[in-house]
């Protein structure tokens, strides 16, 4: 689905500047580690879906996990933050 956004967005253009905005507002209203959260992910053409539990472990692929940075250094391979990487920290202006 994000492949087939971003084929669309390149031929028609991307979100107007008001989308953008209202949809970081509404992201950021939304409390980000609730129990059983669900935080989804698309890498390299899979996705990858984790569940955030009320003790805080982490369970993806069928294992409990102890954060999200493990679950996304398994994922991707390499040193990720887990909030950064499943879009729980808003990234700096450049």
């Amino acid at each position: 689905m994000a492949l087939a956004f971003e084929m669309q967005a390149s031929v028609y253009g991307g979100l107007s500047r008001r989308t953008a905005e209202r949809l970081s507002q509404m992201s950021a209203a939304v409390p980000a580690r609730r129990a059983g959260t669900r935080l989804v992910r698309e890498w390299k053409g899979t996705l990858h879906t984790v569940t955030v539990m009320e003790d805080e472990t982490v369970h993806w692929g069928g294992k409990q996990w102890r954060s999200l940075s493990e679950v996304a250094r398994e994922i991707t391979g390499t040193r990720w933050s887990g909030p950064a990487f499943f879009g729980l920290k808003k990234r700096k202006a450049a």
